[in-house]
C-alpha cells in the first residue's frame, strides 16, 4: 500500500537509459528480447491493482498502455469501506469488462460465530454473480484480528476451512497477502529499500522490529506455509512475491513445495532489483525457472480525493519502469535501493506469460477470449 516513494521515484527517474552491457550483449538480447519501444505493443495485465473509486482515469490509462487490472478490494482501514470499495467494481465491471477485472473479500468481523463461514460463503457467491474473480485475505489475519480470548487469529485457523474448501470447490482463486516485508522486522539500518526505511521511521508502531510482543515473520510465514498445504485444492496466489521479496531462493522453495500456489510481484519490484544487482544471473534464473508461476502486479493505487490526472502521469512511469527492467536489458537508476540496475531482458515467450497469459490462466481461465 505504500507507492508514494515508488511512484515518486518512477517520475523523477531519468528517461535516459545507460548501455552498461557490451555491445554483443546487446545484440543477442535484443534477438530474444523486448525493448523499451515495444511496451504498449504487448497485451498485459497487472494482477494487483486498487481502483477504489469511480473516476475513469485508472482504467482509461490502463487502456492506452495495453493494460488490462485486476482491481482487489481489501478490508484496509486506510481504504473506502467494502461497501465502496465494491460499488466501483461492479461499476466498472459493467463498463469496460475487457479491461477491468476485480478481487473480492470478506469481513472478519463476526469470525467464530456459529454463522460466519455460512454468510461469508453467500456474500462470497454473491459477488461472483457480479463478477469477481477471486478473493483476497490480507495481513490483518495474523497481525490485527483477535478472537473474543483476546488471540490473534492466524489463517491456518480452522475457522477459515468452510470459506477456503467452499473456494475449492468452485475453484477461485485465494490471493494470499500475510506478513509484511521482511525489513518490517529488521533494525532501520538493515532495511533493504528506502520506502521501508522512510516508512517504518515514520510509523513504529507498525515496525515490528520495536515489538517483540507481536508475532514473528517466520511465524507468519509458517501459518501461511501450512493452510496452503492443508488446501491442495484451493489455488493460491501469493500477493508481493508470497512476502518472500527478499530472496528468490526461498521464493523458489515455496513455489517448489506447493503446486497449488503462484507469487506475484507487486510493490515488491525494489527488493527484487536489490538482488539482482548482487546476483543478476540468479534472478533471472528465478524468473526463467518459474516462467508459469509468476504474475506482474503493482499495487497502483486511486482512492477518493485523489488527483486522478497526475495518477495516470505516475502509474505510466511505474509500468514504463518495470518493464524496462523485465523486459530489456537497458540500466536505469533506481532510487529506493541507490543502484543502477541492469534489466533482466527476459525472453519475449517468458515475458508474455509473467505479463498476460499465467494472470490469463489463473483467472480468466473460466471467461471468453
Amino acid at each position: 500500500m505504500r507507492l508514494k516513494t515508488r511512484l515518486l521515484a518512477a517520475l523523477a527517474a531519468p528517461l535516459a537509459l545507460l548501455a552498461c552491457a557490451p555491445p554483443a550483449t546487446h545484440a543477442a538480447a535484443a534477438s530474444s528480447s523486448y525493448g523499451v519501444a515495444d511496451f504498449a505493443k504487448v497485451r498485459k495485465f497487472d494482477a494487483h491493482v486498487h481502483v477504489n473509486v469511480e473516476d475513469p482515469a485508472f482504467v482509461d490509462q490502463a487502456r492506452a498502455d495495453n493494460f488490462e487490472l485486476l482491481s482487489i478490494n481489501v478490508d484496509y482501514p486506510a481504504f473506502p469501506s467494502l461497501a465502496l470499495q465494491a460499488s466501483a467494481a461492479h461499476h466498472f465491471t459493467k463498463l469496460d469488462p475487457q479491461h477491468f477485472h476485480y478481487a473480492t473479500t470478506f469481513s472478519m468481523k463476526g469470525f467464530g460465530g456459529a454463522d460466519w463461514a455460512r454468510k461469508t460463503t453467500a456474500a462470497l457467491d454473491a459477488e461472483f454473480q457480479q463478477g469477481a474473480l477471486a478473493v483476497k485475505v490480507w495481513k490483518n489475519i495474523g497481525m490485527v484480528e483477535r478472537d473474543s480470548a483476546g488471540q490473534l487469529i492466524f489463517i491456518d485457523d480452522k475457522g477459515f476451512d468452510p470459506v477456503f474448501d467452499h473456494l475449492a470447490s468452485r475453484d477461485i482463486p485465494l490471493i494470499a497477502h500475510q506478513g509484511e516485508p521482511k525489513n518490517c522486522w529488521l533494525p532501520l539500518d538493515q532495511m533493504t529499500t528506502k520506502n521501508d526505511r522512510s516508512y517504518f521511521s515514520a510509523h513504529p508502531e507498525y515496525h515490528m522490529y520495536l515489538h517483540p510482543e507481536m508475532p514473528r515473520y517466520e511465524t507468519l510465514m509458517a501459518k501461511r506455509d501450512h493452510m496452503v498445504a492443508s488446501h491442495p485444492k484451493l489455488r493460491v496466489v501469493g500477493a508481493h512475491v508470497a512476502s518472500l521479496e527478499w530472496s528468490v531462493d526461498e521464493a523458489g522453495k515455496f513455489l517448489d513445495a506447493h503446486p497449488n500456489a503462484v507469487v506475484e510481484l507487486a510493490a515488491r519490484m525494489a527488493q527484487i532489483q536489490y538482488q539482482s544487482v548482487r546476483d543478476h544471473q540468479k534472478v533471472r534464473d528465478f524468473f526463467l525457472k518459474h516462467q508459469d508461476r509468476i504474475l506482474y502486479g503493482t499495487d497502483l493505487t486511486l482512492n477518493p480525493g485523489e488527483d486522478a490526472q497526475a495518477f495516470k502521469t505516475q502509474a505510466h512511469a511505474v509500468w514504463l519502469a518495470d518493464w524496462t527492467y523485465l523486459a530489456t536489458g537497458e540500466t536505469r537508476r533506481v532510487d529506493d535501493i541507490d543502484a543502477d540496475v541492469r534489466g533482466l531482458a527476459l525472453p519475449r515467450s517468458v515475458i508474455d506469460k509473467i505479463y498476460y497469459g499465467n494472470a490469463k490462466r489463473v483467472f480468466l481461465a473460466k471467461q471468453p477470449s
